[in-house]
């Protein structure tokens, strides 16, 4: 038997990272082609998930490349065409930077204002070359993605256009398609994309098991799919780490134990959960006593298939946020999980 745990959930969250190989693509489909991109979840979490709440609510639809240096990087995010005109796009709040991995060819990377470590918001670029000098650079250039398979081809294809100086603002560099320098600028001119997310997994009930971090003793999550309302229910648990004595007995409810439940919609391979955290009560108890619930912020998951999810929490109320990596504790749902899925992407 096991006591509960009295450690703070700060505690326990922070033991839950560590490296894993779970990565969410993109593909830049762009007026010369698609570029495959996979993206560094785990090693740049915060940078991957301000990237991907612009691709999710559309902001990177209609992107212009604006700027060339050639042997260099080429450049995008920040301007978009809307209603026919290119102008600025979406600017959310800047992400702190995460450096650590080097901005070799074919690397994603922030651009940010020079000086300020931590003032990349929607533009980003592609290092067309081994640009290592820009790891030390302002903090160092946080890269956050890679392209794969034949993207270089096209990456190159668009480094390769002619560049011209537009005089206007952030187009002092700019690749253009049959362009000659007479005549009128169209929107056919420009090298525009759009990034899109790689969904081919879909939630199902296969994925109903006790999940868990290999590296974590002691915590866990429980996964609960109900399809016919489209909803997930979360719940995330601590336990002592360590085997108490022989003379302990557990209390199912002590105040210690923690729990975290979050239940909400979801779609394709993402849900979105609210989470909740439940102090008091007795567990099937005769006496009922006093339960108090507090809301304290959000869980978003992202399954990469049948045995693997993604679990990003901000919990404002409590001062944490993270990602966690998960799997589950025993095989047995996945040939259950993987014949849903298949025939869910039959239909």
């Amino acid at each position: 038997m096991f006591r509960t745990a009295p450690a703070y959930l700060a505690v326990a969250l922070a033991g839950l990272f560590s490296p894993s190989v779970y990565a969410t693509d993109v593909i830049m489909r762009t007026s010369l082609g698609d570029i495959p991109v996979e993206l560094f979840d785990e090693e740049a979490p915060a940078t991957v998930a301000n990237f991907l709440s612009y691709v999710r609510d559309g902001s990177f639809d209609d992107v212009v490349v604006h700027r060339l240096e050639p042997g260099f990087v080429i450049q995008a995010g920040g301007y978009k065409v809307i209603d026919g005109v290119i102008n600025v796009g979406p600017i959310k709040d800047p992400v702190q930077n995460e450096p650590g991995i080097s901005n070799t060819r074919g690397t994603l990377s922030m651009a940010k204002l020079q000086g300020d470590p931590d003032s990349a918001t929607n533009q980003w670029f592609i290092n067309l070359a081994d640009n290592e000098d820009l790891d030390s650079q302002n903090g160092g250039f946080a890269v956050f993605g890679r392209v794969t398979g034949d993207g270089m081809q096209v990456v190159d294809a668009i480094g390769d256009l002619q560049r011209w100086n537009l005089n206007a603002a952030g187009f002092t560099s700019t690749p253009l398609i049959d362009f000659d320098g007479t005549g009128s600028l169209g929107l056919d001119n420009f090298v525009i994309l759009d990034v899109d997310e790689v969904v081919d997994f879909p939630v199902n009930p296969g994925l109903n098991d006790a999940w868990y971090q290999p590296s974590t003793d002691g915590q866990g999550l429980f996964f609960t799919v109900y399809p016919d309302g489209g909803t997930l229910f979360l719940s995330w648990f601590t336990f002592e780490v360590e085997r108490p004595g022989e003379d302990v007995t557990a209390v199912i409810g002590d105040p210690g134990h923690r729990w975290i439940t979050a239940q909400g919609p979801f779609e394709g391979n993402r849900a979105e959960l609210s989470a909740t955290i439940t102090r008091g009560g007795v567990f099937d108890s005769a006496s009922p006593s006093p339960v108090n619930d507090l809301d304290v912020g959000t869980l978003v998951v992202e399954f990469a298939g049948c045995d693997r999810a993604l679990v990003n929490y901000a919990f404002p109320e409590l001062g944490l946020h993270g990602t966690v990596v998960v799997e589950r504790v025993v095989a047995d749902n996945i040939a259950l999980c993987e014949v849903l899925a298949d025939a869910a992407e039959s239909d």
